[in-house]
């Protein structure tokens, strides 16, 4: 894979990661109750969560598939398994003790598992998760510095994982926050968007409302936690998120609309990269619901990969078609800006910021600065981070009007 390297690169002061009193962090604690049951019966018993509590060892789980109804199936009987020694680099110890029991085993983020839809993208795919759980377990064993022995395209995903890792034993031990803080100021300093995503997998894992127990992070990505939650549950618990489309319960619209946007990264994973499937399955979802999901599906098209440029174009047209061109362009800038900040830019993001966003990866990521910055120093709430986002919609209608 071709990479283009770039030298360290700010997304405006407010990307980069400062020590300011998160507003929600002193908030009580919370368990997230699930939404009262819906008024049909559902197709099929649900399964049990995969999203256990942190007290508990991971263990494969068999999930249902989520799909409502027929479609082509992928895989091919006798074909060949994907290397599970990628990506190449070692494993960290398994802790002894208490540390034991965050464990996470790598072969429950295998699609096989997971019963999501396979196809040609599946390597790529389930690299980006295994990586996500060697950053995990590396922080838990106290071998963070494994991590950087990632593939460089890879990485932004174990430091996903150490900011999972971070937030679950700042909870624990009550620091509130002080391991995070330390990740996002020292090693995973390049990868704020994804430490921030990490975080929320970890609320969603132990059943808690984001950010509870964690102050002092950045004031306005914090909001990505939330997304990082819905990720988190669309994954381990697809029958529930994605078949019959609930999502945690007590959630404004502000949190939701954020939720529904990681869930939207993570059909990308359920689909298995497949354009057409993809679009199949935002149709199911209420229109109120597919905006946010197309700006997910915009972010994890252009960071993860695994798409041709034409089927690229295909989502494209059908987000057009949908009315939510702009969502997914907002995804694919939010993308290249957090690989632009890595340094490292994947040949795949390359290729997709002209076709997702119309602009090279440097321009659609200046969106997110300029967007950023009209916010002025204080932006901090919830609001502020959905005026974000619907700045770096209209810096694209301004690219696309006037290309």
């Amino acid at each position: 894979m071709r990479l283009t390297t770039f030298g360290s690169v700010s997304n405006a002061e407010g990307t980069r990661t400062v020590a300011q009193s998160d507003d929600a962090g002193t908030a009580g604690a919370a368990a997230v109750p699930e939404d009262t049951p819906d008024p049909a019966p559902p197709r099929r018993p649900e399964p049990t969560d995969a999203a256990g509590p942190p007290d508990l060892a991971e263990h494969p789980v068999p999930q249902e598939s989520s799909s409502p109804s027929p479609r082509p199936d992928f895989s091919e009987p006798g074909s060949p398994e994907p290397d599970l020694s990628k990506p190449r680099a070692s494993a960290p110890s398994r802790p002894n003790g208490v540390a034991r029991l965050l464990w996470q085993n790598p072969a429950r983020v295998g699609f096989g598992v997971r019963r999501f839809r396979l196809g040609p993208a599946r390597e790529r795919l389930e690299d980006a998760e295994r990586s996500f759980t060697t950053g995990f377990n590396a922080v838990v064993a106290g071998e963070a510095e494994r991590i950087d022995d990632l593939r460089e395209d890879l990485r932004g995903f174990g430091y996903e994982g150490a900011g999972m890792a971070c937030a679950t034993l700042d909870v624990l031990t009550l620091t509130g926050g002080r391991r995070l803080r330390e990740l996002l100021s020292g090693p995973g300093i390049r990868y704020p968007h994804l430490v921030h995503m990490g975080t929320g997998r970890a609320y969603a894992r132990m059943r808690l409302r984001p950010m509870w127990g964690v102050r002092s992070v950045h004031p306005l990505l914090r909001w990505l936690a939330h997304d990082g939650f819905g990720f988190h549950q669309g994954f381990f618990s697809a029958d529930r998120t994605v078949g019959r489309q609930r999502t945690a319960g007590l959630m404004d619209r502000t949190r939701r609309a954020i939720f529904d946007q990681g869930l939207g990264r993570m059909l990308w994973f359920h689909e298995c990269a497949g354009a057409g499937d993809v679009v199949l399955r935002i149709a199911e979802f209420p229109a109120g619901r597919r905006a946010d999901l197309w700006s997910g599906v915009g972010l994890a098209a252009t960071y993860t990969g695994g798409a041709s440029a034409t089927d690229l174009g295909r989502l494209a047209s059908a987000a057009a078609e949908d009315g939510f061109r702009a969502h997914l362009a907002q995804g694919c800038a939010l993308a290249c800006a957090s690989r632009l900040i890595s340094a490292v830019v994947p040949e795949h993001t390359v290729a997709a910021a002209p076709v997702l966003c119309g602009a090279e990866v440097d321009e659609a990521a200046a969106w997110t600065d300029t967007a950023l910055v009209a916010l002025g120093h204080n932006a901090h709430s919830g609001d502020h981070y959905q005026a974000w986002r619907a700045g770096i919609r209209k810096a694209w209608a301004r690219r696309d009007r006037d290309s």
